[in-house]
């Protein structure tokens, strides 16, 4: 009974450990990473990292001392890490993955999704105020002053396609959005969510939380080692999964890896475009003028949808 049982969770255990989540994602965390940094490195005239310079700076973090500064909870030095990777491969359940069906789902599992992802950037931002550092600090409030300015506008963002398929589970969602590019019909939608997400993982021009010509690493100045590791684990992670739901929102979905990775990686194209054509925002341009224009933005994206819908029926 009991080798039975074992024999039947095996693939629930590979699908949780190994692929679609688990290892599979964190390498495909690096190889985004990777990515990014050799497409800005190639507009810039650059030549950019080989392709397994971020698997080899994750390895040699990881084997590095983790140092605990004087003046800080060690518990929580050592834990914001490690929940801020695990929220996101939890989230990472409710996802399409390379254009298979999310492991799990249930009803509102998008908010949960986005509940989960935001768990990074508090933990960031809990990280910089548990330390006695002028940087961390200035860098801590940055992240959270930052946080208020687009999560919201992300949130509203990712339920426009929501509201159209009249439902909040991902699962739901994806299985409407399929073959129908709501990047026509929510453009506003679509460049809000990208923007965004740039802004949620401190990508320029949105990295003032992390200037380093002004605070040198921000909130993670203090980190070193596994913690410092974890962070950017949980980054890439980020960064894998808000590609995944705004390519299967607003471009037809992802059905198959095939139009997973060309969706994901085009819009990645796009993001590292943006990159390389704005300069860095100060913390007071970029909260206070995305904070009241993209949501205005999305709102009025919105509105637009509800007339809409509301003459066609």
């Amino acid at each position: 009974m009991g080798s039975t049982t074992i024999m039947n969770n095996i693939p629930n255990l590979v699908a949780l450990l190994i692929f679609p989540a688990g290892l599979f994602l964190l390498l495909c965390g690096l190889f985004y990473e990777w990515a990014d940094r050799k497409l800005l490195a190639q507009l810039q005239n650059r030549i950019g990292p080989r392709w397994f310079q971020p698997l080899a700076d994750i390895i040699k973090l990881l084997a590095k001392e983790e140092v605990i500064p004087d003046g800080v909870n060690p518990t929580l030095f050592i834990g914001l890490p490690i929940i801020a990777l695990a929220g996101g491969l939890t989230a990472a359940l409710y996802v399409p993955i390379v254009g298979l069906l999310p492991s799990y789902g249930l009803p509102g599992d998008l908010i949960i999704t986005i509940y989960l992802l935001s768990l990074l950037t508090l933990c960031l931002g809990l990280a910089g105020s548990n330390t006695l550092d002028r940087f961390s600090l200035v860098g801590a409030t940055r992240t959270l002053t930052q946080l208020f300015s687009y999560e919201a506008p992300f949130m509203l963002a990712l339920l426009g396609p929501a509201f159209v398929a009249r439902s909040w589970q991902i699962s739901v969602i994806t299985t409407f959005t399929n073959n129908r590019w709501l990047i026509l019909s929510q453009p506003l939608g679509f460049l809000v969510a990208v923007i965004a997400l740039m802004g949620k993982l401190e990508l320029p021009p949105f990295d003032a939380p992390e200037a380093e010509t002004e605070i040198v690493a921000g909130a993670l100045t203090e980190y070193s080692g596994r913690g410092l590791a974890l962070f950017r684990l949980g980054k890439g992670v980020a960064l894998v999964i808000g590609l995944t739901l705004i390519a299967s929102f607003y471009l037809g979905g992802v059905t198959n890896p095939f139009l997973f990775f060309v969706k994901t990686l085009t819009l990645l194209l796009v993001v590292v475009a943006l990159q390389a054509l704005l300069t860095r925002l100060r913390i007071d341009q970029t909260v206070g003028l995305w904070w009241r224009y993209g949501t205005l933005l999305v709102l009025a994206q919105w509105l637009v949808t509800i007339v809409w819908h509301g003459v066609a029926t």
